[in-house]
């Protein structure tokens, strides 16, 4: 018996990406596309009417963060792969602690794309293999352990604040923020505040 074609609703607001996500998808003898939303609201319409097996959901949608709606669409029985410009492991993380089935960046090829479909309709988890290790330490709590202290100067560092300007936030002296600073470093294993955000990035340990 043939198997039934694993029906797909795209959540994309970009009409020509989502157009290009379809034609890849409809390539494969497996795939059937039933439907496509733009938006949070027209998503929860199309998942309701058609059922899909999975949804293929921007993460930045006009009314919202695709993030935020896996959790009502995994409970209507769809499985949610959450293909993104850009994401952190701290992100992918969220994606899996909700109820997502993975995560692709839209740089990913086409083909990478339909397997990923077809992976997660069979009951798999996908995530980008950039982002793998860092979601793994995520989810087993193998991240550096910084102090609340550190955790805050980092998120400060990582949105462009000078020295002076995070003791002045935080409250403390400038040398305080200089010894905060040399033990992420240290931690992180960077030679630079700069190398230290990348790495926290990278890591999960910041968004």
């Amino acid at each position: 018996m043939t198997e039934p074609p694993i029906r797909v609703v795209i959540v994309e607001d970009h009409d020509m990406v989502a157009e290009a996500i379809a034609l890849a998808l409809e390539r494969s003898d497996r795939v059937h596309v039933a439907a496509r939303a733009n938006s949070v609201a027209m998503a929860l319409v199309e998942v309701r009417k058609h059922r899909p097996d999975v949804v293929v959901l921007d993460r930045r949608l006009p009314d919202g963060d695709g993030v935020e709606l896996i959790a009502e669409l995994a409970a209507l029985d769809a499985r949610v792969l959450v293909l993104t410009a850009e994401a952190t492991p701290a992100v992918a993380t969220r994606v899996a602690e909700v109820g997502g089935s993975g995560l692709l960046l839209k740089s990913s090829k086409l083909t990478e794309l339909v397997l990923a479909v077809q992976r997660v309709a069979d009951g798999e988890a996908v995530f980008d293999s950039r982002l793998l290790a860092g979601v793994l330490d995520q989810l087993t709590g193998r991240g550096p352990a910084l102090t609340e202290r550190e955790q805050q100067t980092l998120s400060l560092l990582a949105d462009g604040a000078s020295t002076r300007d995070i003791g002045a936030r935080l409250g403390i002296a400038h040398n305080t923020v200089r010894n905060h600073i040399r033990n992420l470093l240290q931690k992180l294993g960077a030679r630079s505040k700069l190398e230290a955000v990348s790495i926290a990035r990278r890591q999960g340990v910041i968004d």
